[in-house]
């Protein structure tokens, strides 16, 4: 299921990038850049989105493996982004 809500993020970031933000990393600054990125030009808008997005799978496949980032992402403002979504609102796995 997890690979469906991947593909359907990405479809909907194609048309319109700062909702695929919105539900990667919810309401805050990163989605105030890309709407930003987004009315000064349809290709930032989609390059920002895309990169938020890529993190956000990357840090919770790293996550789900064991692995975990040593450094923040660069441009990217969202905890729940850096953490791939691990420990938002619950206590992370593996830890008791």
């Amino acid at each position: 299921m997890s690979g469906l809500s991947g593909v359907l993020i990405v479809l909907i970031t194609i048309f319109l990038p700062p909702v695929g933000v919105f539900m990667v990393a919810g309401c805050g600054a990163d989605l105030l850049v890309n709407i930003c990125l987004t009315l000064l030009g349809f290709l930032p808008g989609h390059i920002h989105a895309f990169y938020i997005e890529y993190v956000y799978f990357d840090r919770r496949d790293q996550a789900r493996e064991g692995r975990f980032a040593a450094k923040p992402a660069p441009a990217v403002y969202s905890e729940r982004v850096q953490t791939g979504g691990q420990g938002y609102g619950t206590m992370a796995q593996g830890h008791a």
